[in-house]
């Protein structure tokens, strides 16, 4: 069973220097039938003015991922880490017991484009950590981030998976577990997902629920690129 999540009927914020869109309930948005799946939390959609950006503040236990779609993040954070990441890199922060943070967007004139992920973590208090890597393509469906670090992977506090779906005019399937969570949020569409006897045609932003299938198809005839999160 495949449930769409259409871009158009995502939360929004909008603060002159922030323009977001919100899969799932956060900050002032609320809206009880969408609160996260499973271990997802949230999947915000940013976009950062020049010079702008989210001032020093805290978390705790929570996996926060970034991927950064156009521009650069400017990152501090209280482990002592100051680093910049450029489009195509993720970046994975495990918050644990504590840490504080702040991202900027240092252009003067490009805006900067990222998406915020929240993963609720299952073992709290831990040291917090922090890890960042770009991973050129080798596959259609890629392992960006697992439980284990296998293969050279970030690693996640949780039973959880990311891989990263770049299709050049091609197609590609994805075994998945019947008794599992898995989360789509399509990047750069036409994205044509296939799931049982459903067919869903994503575009940009838009997301979808996957529950009791066993594959998954993915079809582009041009560039697609999306998300997928194998949950628990």
């Amino acid at each position: 069973m495949m449930i769409l999540r259409a871009a158009q009927d995502r939360g929004r914020a909008h603060f002159g220097w922030l323009k977001s869109a919100h899969t799932f309930s956060f900050g002032e948005y609320y809206d009880p039938r969408f609160m996260g799946v499973s271990a997802l939390r949230v999947i915000n959609d940013d976009r950062v003015e020049p010079g702008a950006g989210f001032g020093t503040h805290g978390h705790s236990n929570m996996e926060i991922i970034s991927f950064v779609l156009d521009g650069t993040i400017a990152h501090r954070d209280s482990m002592g880490n100051v680093a910049h990441l450029p489009a195509g890199e993720f970046q994975l922060m495990s918050a644990g017991r504590g840490v504080t943070h702040s991202e900027f967007n240092p252009s003067e004139r490009d805006g900067l484009h990222f998406l915020q992920i929240w993963i609720q973590p299952n073992e709290k208090n831990t040291e917090p950590g922090y890890q960042q890597k770009r991973f050129e393509r080798t596959q259609a469906i890629q392992p960006v981030i697992t439980p284990d670090g296998r293969d050279g992977t970030l690693k996640i506090r949780q039973d959880a998976r990311l891989l990263h779906i770049r299709l050049h005019s091609e197609a590609a399937e994805q075994p998945l577990d019947a008794q599992r969570t898995y989360y789509v949020h399509c990047i750069r569409g036409p994205l044509s997902l296939s799931a049982g006897e459903q067919t869903l045609v994503l575009q940009d932003g838009d997301g979808v629920a996957i529950k009791d299938e066993a594959a998954l198809r993915a079809v582009s005839s041009d560039e697609a690129e999306a998300l997928l999160f194998d949950l628990p």
